[in-house]
């Protein structure tokens, strides 16, 4: 079968390469090779701990046909790299696939706001029949021409990757007709989960970005910071903390960044890696490329917070930063434990003994644990769902044991444990919210489509005011309270 794509430039159909065997036979095999390398990863001490033959297999989860909203390969991805904000992110195929990953979290901007226009080629029935690569190719010009972005990340979704569209090809056509860097993200949803897509993105960063410019300057506090996407403005929580140190963000990847800081990123002296479920394969293989070392932290809570700053003055004076960095930074630190301390006393007193239920997973299984412990309350539970061993490992060292642990939660047993009092209020992702206010339990918002942020010391402030907030709503009094007809003999 041969397969030649043409699209119209400058007003004349130019002819671009052709591929005289079988239909994107070459691009489902590099993608193929690229998944297996991701889900043998080295720096994942859960998957080393397994045989070779598990190891192969990696941490890959089988997709329930009909339930991948929110949980397919292409969704991860799209999550992982739509924070990056001057960037137009162009997504091949259906419209559906687009309006599915738009605005799925709450990635803040400083600036550029393009990141949150959505751009699709609307694949129809059509472009199923003859290919979409022509369709495609117009798309890039046309962004270009009215945007004229920095560069552009394109999406390969299930119908396209299915009838054999080459985005590879297209992007570096694209590439060598208008000189800008045109990114494809090869991550039909079909590939794997959430969490290997997100991987896939890194892996794209990896090769078509990161190490590709230079900066203007470089410091001998530049650090890099991995896997934040800035929900809710988490990032900004914490960096006026590293701000007073001198520190800088070179590159964040990749909550509120620029196309040139992440391209810039081999740069940094050290990184931080805040969820190692989403990219750990970046941060291990900037180290082995650029010598860049990094740790695993959290800036959830009061000691995690202390704990990331302490670990990043660390790296830095060990990559030759001044060594009277660790003393500015645990001054600091001694402050603002000090001032945050005071002003969480109130709330202690209120809060000491109240249980709650945490239903979230990866880095906040034991992040927010931790916080949740230091202002005195109770977990009677916390999911471990797409959580590494070394998630694991940290909840057994906070709470002593790993009875309160658990990986999934029917429905029907958290009604359960919430009807029956065992939690005051339960923190969880909005899907799930329904199961409390149906038992009539006070309920918060921990995952992405928060509106508040929780990083931080300031953050740690506005999570327990806003538990409190919730906890002490006299709704709650009022719902609970039996109908004026329950009971009644009429």
């Amino acid at each position: 079968m041969i397969n030649i794509f043409w699209c119209d430039v400058a007003h004349e159909l130019q002819w671009l390469p052709a591929r005289e065997t079988f239909v994107g036979v070459a691009a489902m095999s590099a993608l193929k090779n690229r998944i297996e390398s991701v889900l043998e990863e080295p720096a994942c001490g859960k998957n080393q701990a397994k045989d070779a033959k598990d190891r192969k297999k990696g941490c890959a989860k089988p997709l329930t046909p009909g339930a991948a909203a929110g949980g397919c390969a292409f969704d991860g991805a799209k999550i992982s790299l739509q924070p990056i904000t001057d960037v137009a992110h162009l997504v091949h195929g259906p419209i559906a696939c687009e309006g599915n990953s738009w605005d799925s979290r709450h990635a803040l901007s400083s600036g550029p706001m393009l990141y949150r226009t959505g751009f699709t080629t609307d694949m129809n029935e059509l472009d199923v029949i003859y290919g979409g690569e022509k369709k495609l190719f117009r798309a890039i010009r046309e962004i270009i021409e009215k945007h004229n972005p920095p560069a552009i990340f394109v999406y390969q979704t299930c119908v396209a990757a299915m009838i054999g569209d080459d985005i590879e090809a297209v992007c570096k056509a694209a590439r060598e007709k208008f000189g800008k860097p045109i990114i494809p993200i090869n991550v039909p949803g079909f590939a794997g989960s959430k969490n290997l897509g997100a991987k896939l993105a890194g892996e794209a960063l990896l090769d078509y970005v990161i190490g590709t410019e230079e900066p203007e300057t470089t410091t001998p506090y530049d650090i890099a910071i991995i896997a934040e996407f800035n929900v809710a403005g988490d990032l900004w929580a914490a960096k006026p903390l590293l701000d007073r140190l001198g520190i800088r963000i070179l590159a964040n990847i990749s909550g509120d960044a620029r196309y040139h800081d992440i391209a810039c990123a081999h740069r940094a002296k050290a990184a931080m890696m805040v969820c190692s479920k989403a990219m750990i394969n970046v941060a291990r293989k900037l180290e082995e490329r650029y010598g860049i070392p990094y740790f695993e932290g959290s800036f959830y809570g009061i000691s995690d917070t202390s704990e990331a700053l302490r670990q990043i003055a660390k790296l830095l004076v060990q990559k030759g930063a001044p060594e009277e960095l660790l003393a500015r930074t645990e001054a600091l630190i001694a402050d603002e434990e000090a001032r945050v301390w005071q002003r969480l006393q109130p709330y202690k007193e209120r809060l000491k003994g109240k249980r709650v239920l945490l239903f979230t997973g990866g880095v906040k299984s034991w992040s927010v644990v931790s916080a949740l412990q230091e202002v005195g309350m109770v977990i009677t539970g916390t999911s471990m769902r797409k959580s590494t061993a070394e998630d694991r490992e940290r909840v057994v060292e906070i709470m002593g044991t790993d009875a309160h642990m658990f990986d999934e939660m029917p429905p029907r047993e958290m009604y359960r444990i919430l009807k029956d009092s065992q939690a005051d209020i339960m923190l969880s992702g909005g899907r799930s919210q329904f199961v409390a206010l149906k038992a009539k339990t006070p309920w918060l918002d921990i995952n992405q489509e928060r509106h508040v942020a929780y990083a931080g010391y300031e953050g740690l402030l506005n999570l327990v005011q806003e538990i409190d907030r919730a906890i002490y709503n006299p709704i709650w009094a009022q719902v609970r309270k039996a109908a004026p007809w329950e009971g009644s003999n009429d």
